[in-house]
């Protein structure tokens, strides 16, 4: 590894872009050295514990060198690629200020501007749009200066339903690379001009809190043999190992404490969906829905959060610190999806406040943000209730594991045509079996027993989400 001591030659570390986590593997570089990169490019693509994620490097110039080849997995706080800022391209020269005889400040509504005709929609992330119009120039007064910050500020918390509390304020490159890092902007200190906050703001909340070096007493250096290759013990052409990292890692080491902490108890209900079969149908002739995903997931869904309003006890968490159940007032409902990188379980935010169409455009986003690998480490937690759906392999039932600090999962078994007595009659039905595992600390068995059989109840009749919802 080579030592900078260029001064122009900046060092961009691996950040922390979950939750405490340690450590990354470097999964495809995007850049070699002598590439040109910008500020909010991204360099790199790593996996963590949790998902993979493209990291955007905070800074112009030319790379320089890359530290580590893919493949590697780098400890959280190491330099993982050098750029040279003086390579990156001059800045314009600032126009030269024409001397004026200052006048008063007189505060003035700001006009807004003229939204020029044909002008696409600004996406968050991704920057604004080309434009032909100019900004004004900005006083130079200081308390026009001043009243333009706060006016900005109190404007912005109203058109994002703040009232007049602000939310915090940050170009939405920086947004976005403050969601991919998992960095909750409300608790990041600004440092840019009216309090704005800069990209090295977001590096400097998600780099972890430097640890106080301990004196120690150096002892003598000892020169030490070269640790020996490993030696290859099994038949190749017969076995194949694989290290165990990452996702596959982290599912392994949660679901071992899930299973061996929380006390399991499962409860299974076979259940006549034909009704709930139709109605999907319909609804993908609806045109509030076109486009949508709408399939039996998405009424089943439904189903598990009307049958949480209506038993909210089961929406709840274990305290071990404090010897407290913790009851929550939203559901993130989980959805359990099989990627390339092993078992991850996103979930969607406030769940219970959405509409059917809303429900189902959250679904579909999350479903095709986890099979592309981008699902960020924020959206995989916070969950409060999961559903997992074992049926799409044609497996009629399970017994879930409960994702770890959650109080239940359903699992949904495959719906098959079956015989089923219907008014008196044996006729052929579509049929399903639900499995759902609840932690027995906090959910006793009448309590599941409920959720479960409301979720049935509504299958059978989906007219209930109606009078029930």
């Amino acid at each position: 590894m080579t030592t900078m001591t260029d001064a122009s030659v900046r060092e961009f570390k691996m950040p922390d872009v979950g939750e405490g986590l340690t450590e990354a593997e470097i999964l495809k570089w995007y850049v070699q050295p002598g590439d040109t990169v910008t500020d909010g490019q991204v360099v790199c693509e790593v996996e963590t514990a949790k998902a993979a994620v493209e990291l955007p490097i905070p800074y112009d110039g030319v790379v320089r060198e890359l530290r580590f080849p893919e493949g590697t997995t780098v400890d959280v706080g190491t330099a993982i690629i050098a750029v040279d800022v003086a390579g990156a391209a001059p800045a314009a020269p600032a126009p030269a200020e024409t001397p004026s005889v200052p006048e008063p400040a007189v505060e003035q509504p700001v006009a807004e501007e003229p939204k020029p005709e044909g002008r696409k929609p600004v996406l968050v992330g991704y920057g604004v749009a080309e434009s032909s119009t100019k900004r004004r120039p900005r006083k130079t007064t200081a308390a026009v200066a001043e009243a333009t910050g706060l006016a900005a500020a109190a404007l912005q918390g109203e058109l994002n339903g703040h009232g007049g509390k602000s939310r915090p304020l940050a170009k939405p490159p920086v947004r976005k690379l403050a969601k991919d890092l998992g960095v909750d902007l409300t608790t990041v200190i600004p440092s840019g001009p009216d309090g704005i906050i800069t990209r090295e703001d977001v590096h400097a909340a998600a780099a972890p809190a430097p640890v106080a070096p301990a004196v120690v007493v150096p002892a003598p250096a000892v020169e030490r043999p070269a640790a020996p290759a490993p030696v290859v013990t099994y038949d190749t052409a017969r076995e194949t190992r694989i290290p165990v990292k990452g996702v596959r890692k982290a599912t392994a080491q949660a679901m071992v404490g899930s299973a061996f902490t929380a006390p399991h108890v499962t409860e299974f209900v076979t259940v006549d969906v034909t009704r709930t079969m139709k109605l999907v149908e319909e609804l993908k002739q609806d045109k509030d829905l076109q486009g949508l995903r709408v399939n039996p997931l998405l009424l089943i869904a439904k189903a598990l959060l009307v049958a949480i309003k209506r038993n909210p006890d089961i929406n709840a968490s274990w305290d071990e610190a404090n010897q407290e159940i913790v009851r929550k007032h939203y559901v993130n409902l989980g959805i359990a999806a099989a990627t390339p990188r092993g078992l991850i379980v996103p979930n969607i935010k406030d769940a219970h406040n959405k509409t059917l169409p809303q429900l189902a455009e959250a679904l579909g986003e999350l479903v095709g943000t986890a099979r592309e690998g981008k699902t960020s480490p924020a959206a995989m937690q916070g969950g409060t209730v999961t559903i997992t759906n074992v049926g799409v392999f044609g497996v009629d039932t399970g017994t879930p594991i409960l994702n770890p600090g959650e109080s239940a999962i359903l699992a949904i078994g495959a719906i098959k045509l079956q015989p089923w007595v219907h008014k008196g009659k044996v006729k052929p039905r579509q049929v399903t079996t639900l499995a759902l595992s609840f932690d027995h600390r906090l959910v006793d068995g009448e309590l599941g027993s409920k959720v479960l059989a409301d979720v049935a109840a509504i299958l059978e009749q989906p007219k209930r989400l109606i009078t029930w919802g």
